[in-house]
């Protein structure tokens, strides 16, 4: 069953826009952060969930997508995010979060994909631009966006050929994903 919902948590970044995600179906995600282990138990992240389609467009050129796939400039109207959640530091808690931010962001996505819904990790941000939009205040470091949708896009898992771990898109829009073997994961002794 996890082995399920982790192959269908895959990156997605093209969405049906028209189906909007809810602040509360949000918060149910964040709320699974509760439960998640924490360096230290500081649990300094916060999260700023974006629902409304203006202020989902006003954050989405803050957003770099694809780096791989260098003449997409990311998904056109009507396939971004229907919503996005701003993972952010509270540095007077904390000011290293250490690997925090993997664990919360994984359970989200988890929590989405087992919603039928999915997304995208995004930490190439214009955290400038994004803090300005959203009256951010300093002592929050930005780390990274979520962003959230019902994905339109197929994605396949294969196995890494030649150590070549890009991802690539085929002439049907198909998402492929590299994935290395288990036995290359497994160092023997």
């Amino acid at each position: 069953m996890l082995n399920d919902l982790l192959k269908r948590n895959r990156s997605y970044r093209r969405f049906d826009e028209r189906e909007r995600i809810s602040g509360e179906q949000l918060s149910e995600w964040i709320s699974l952060t509760r439960y998640c282990a924490s360096g230290r138990n500081a649990q300094p992240l916060k999260y700023i969930p974006v629902t409304e389609k203006g202020d989902c467009d006003k954050l989405f050129p803050t957003l770099a997508w694809a780096g791989y796939l260098k003449d997409w400039p990311g998904p056109r109207d009507g396939e971004r995010p229907a919503a996005y959640i701003i993972l952010v530091n509270d540095t007077e808690i904390a000011t290293n979060y250490f690997c925090d931010d993997g664990i919360a962001a994984q359970s989200i996505l988890l929590g989405a994909v087992e919603a039928g819904y999915g997304g995208c990790m995004i930490a190439a941000v214009k955290r400038d631009a994004l803090r300005e939009q959203f009256g951010i205040p300093e002592r929050y470091q930005i780390v990274m966006v979520l962003a959230l949708g019902k994905p339109i896009e197929k994605v396949v898992l294969e196995e890494m050929k030649d150590g070549d771990f890009k991802y690539w898109r085929d002439e049907r829009a198909v998402h492929h994903v590299p994935k290395r073997s288990l036995d290359e994961l497994i160092l023997k002794r």
